[in-house]
């Protein structure tokens, strides 16, 4: 008998136990499906919308290649160009080699200086054989120190040939291309105010003797006023004639644009 009421005791607590916990299941249902529909729809966001009438096709990405642009000659193929080919080492213009131009050499002896070929230039010795380095002899001296034929200087057109004292000019030399000098190849220079407008000395000279005393002379020298002057002056009654025929023979007087006489 005291078995059998136990076994009814805990059949009674089970189905006890049973209906809370579906009480339970009941209460939470509610709290769990906004949680659950608030997931569902985030994912539906995030997703893309699928189209049923589109194919789907992968996209493959690649980095963007730039197309290279046409190889432009550089300063350095540009000075080879010039180079001749297959020549002797020591006639190569200076832009085509390499020297060693020490300074502890005496002023205006010849001296010995080390050199090479630049990359990409092929030259012989006297006998013919191609060489890889050469010694190259050349008088000791400065650029600015050569002779007025060994370097070209920019030209002034601005100042007067005709002046006393002779005027000056600041110029920008630069030595020849075969010509070796130690120091910079471009320099700066003062030189003489030398250039000519193609007036005659001869032609001046001689207007100014024969028809000086109407001022033919100052007329072709571009000098107007001085022209006109003479002309309505008769040439300073001769005195004027005169002086200007000494003036322009010692080529005190010359051109209005200030340029020499040929």
């Amino acid at each position: 008998m005291a078995t059998l009421w136990s076994l009814r005791r805990a059949a009674r607590r089970l189905a006890v136990m049973r209906a809370h916990g579906l009480l339970l299941l009941l209460l939470a249902e509610p709290l769990v499906q906004p949680a659950h529909g608030y997931l569902s729809s985030t994912a539906r966001v995030s997703q893309p919308p699928y189209n049923r009438d589109e194919q789907y096709s992968p996209v493959i990405t690649s980095p963007m290649v730039p197309a290279s642009p046409s190889a432009a000659p550089t300063k350095a193929d540009s000075d080879l160009s010039k180079c001749p080919s297959g020549g002797r080492c020591d006639r190569l213009p200076v832009d085509c080699m390499t020297c060693d131009l020490h300074h502890n050499c005496t002023y205006g002896k010849p001296a010995e200086f080390s050199c090479q070929p630049k990359r990409g230039v092929h030259c012989t010795g006297e006998s013919g054989a191609p060489l890889g380095s050469f010694n190259l002899t050349m008088t000791c001296q400065f650029c600015w120190q050569l002779d007025l034929s060994l370097y070209r200087c920019e030209k002034s057109f601005q100042c007067k040939t005709v002046a006393c004292p002779r005027r000056r000019y600041n110029a920008t030399c630069e030595v020849l291309e075969h010509v070796h000098c130690l120091g910079r190849r471009k320099f700066q220079k003062r030189l003489f105010c030398n250039w000519t407008g193609g007036y005659k000395w001869s032609t001046a000279l001689a207007l100014s003797i024969t028809l000086g005393g109407f001022g033919a002379d100052r007329f072709y020298l571009g000098q107007w006023r001085e022209g006109l002057g003479k002309l309505f002056s008769f040439g300073g009654l001769g005195i004027w004639t005169l002086i200007d025929v000494l003036l322009i023979g010692v080529g005190y007087v010359g051109p209005a644009d200030g340029s020499l006489y040929i």
